[in-house]
């Protein structure tokens, strides 16, 4: 775009339905406050660009901007334009909805947004997340937003998180749970056992008990805890029952009647 520079009160600046494939040359306009580039004729397959330096120029007075019918598939470069209120850009090619959240959360004043017949438009939840995502926004797509549509969607949101933070905050209890069942079932199990030369109740490794009953040597005379040479061994399978059946048989075997 040339002969432009010496407008430089110039505010208003309309230029749809030309040949333009890429805004550029209005570095030395800085109080453009109106753009309108819609519709330009692009040979096919080619979508209209923005100059990085343009765009730095018109970042502090650009309030309307107007690009639509330009097969535009990114508009995040727009980010830069902090005073941005009113952004059209329908008929085009944007597709993704976290791309619009990014702008969004940049153009803080923004009240007005028109992107129908994007393919973004069809996405699930999509004018839901926009509505979220933006406090200063309060027409999407030509349909006003309602304060009661607005306060809906952001008590469903915290709705929404406080339940993941719960189920997050389960599984990390269900998961140590898990962890502590796990290390129990590892360890020697222990039981007490009346031993006859002793007289009192001893702890005792199951496998200690079937060396003694099976051996028939003495019984340790300092439980583990009293000796802590002794190595924990693992558990062979004899039940409660069936060491106290062995005891006593063992018992009966030593103790002979008296004469």
């Amino acid at each position: 775009m040339e002969n432009l520079r010496s407008l430089k009160k110039l505010e208003k600046l309309y230029l749809g339905g030309n040949y333009i494939a890429v805004i550029e040359g209005l570095e030395e306009l800085t109080g453009i406050r109106e753009l309108h580039v819609e519709s330009q004729k692009l040979p096919l397959g080619e979508k209209l660009l923005f100059d990085p330096r343009t765009l730095h120029s018109l970042a502090k007075s650009l309030s309307i901007l107007n690009i639509s019918n330009n097969n535009i598939d990114d508009i995040r470069d727009l980010e830069i334009l902090e005073n941005l209120n009113q952004l059209i850009a329908v008929d085009n090619q944007l597709l993704h909805v976290k791309d619009l959240e990014f702008l969004l959360n940049k153009l803080i004043k923004l009240w007005k947004m028109d992107l129908n017949g994007n393919p973004v438009c069809l996405k699930p939840k999509y004018r839901d997340r926009l509505i979220l995502v933006s406090k200063s926004l309060e027409f999407l797509d030509g349909k006003e937003i309602k304060h009661m549509e607005r306060q809906f969607l952001i008590n469903w949101k915290a709705s929404k998180d406080a339940k993941k933070i719960s189920k997050k905050r389960n599984s990390k209890k269900e998961d140590a749970s898990n962890s502590y069942i796990s290390n129990f079932d590892t360890m020697p199990h222990i039981v007490p056992v009346y031993y006859p030369q002793v007289g009192k109740p001893k702890l005792v490794f199951f496998s200690a008990v079937q060396t003694y009953l099976a051996n028939g040597n003495a019984p340790p005379e300092s439980s583990h805890e009293d000796n802590p040479n002794i190595s924990e061994e693992t558990n062979t399978g004899i039940s409660l029952k069936e060491s106290e059946s062995l005891v006593t048989k063992r018992r009966s075997t030593h103790t002979s009647p008296s004469p």
